[in-house]
């Protein structure tokens, strides 16, 4: 097997994600604040058990992403500009953006993991040099102008 076909899917059903995906409590996981370091840690411990570790190499991470990615964008395809926070989608359609959001999250912090990459750490770094590089511009008003 070779390729993103090989991979295999880590969140088509949310039902197959529910296994060994709960707190410590009992309560789900969507309960409270997630980190990226415990995303990334049950990832690691899902693929684990399910002997998928083989199959994640860089490459077949990034394939698979990249095929989540278009899956994204086929939501988005053909409706135009949205309104923030989606007023005038269905749940379902909601629902869906949100597996599809939650795909692409997966694979992310999966391929970063993989990789050795501190992502959490990588993103606020980025942060920083964004604003560097864009800083704020201060806007001043013309009294001149009367």
């Amino acid at each position: 097997m070779n390729g993103a076909a090989a991979i295999p899917s880590m969140s088509k059903r949310r039902d197959s994600l529910d296994t060994g995906m709960e707190c410590s409590n009992g309560a789900a996981a969507t309960l409270r604040d997630v980190s990226l370091q415990e995303i990334s840690r049950r990832l690691a411990e899902f693929a684990e058990l399910r002997g998928w570790d083989q199959y994640h190499s860089p490459r077949n991470l990034l394939l698979a992403l990249v095929g989540e990615v278009g899956e994204l964008s086929e939501i988005f395809q053909w409706k135009g500009e949205v309104e923030k926070g989606l007023p005038n989608w269905s749940r379902d359609d909601k629902e869906h953006l949100e597996e599809e959001l939650s795909d692409v999250l997966l694979y992310l912090v999966r391929l970063a993991d993989v990789c050795g990459l501190d992502l959490g750490q990588a993103a606020l770094t980025k942060i920083v040099k964004n604003a560097k590089k864009y800083p704020v511009k201060i806007q001043t008003t013309n009294k001149a102008s009367s």
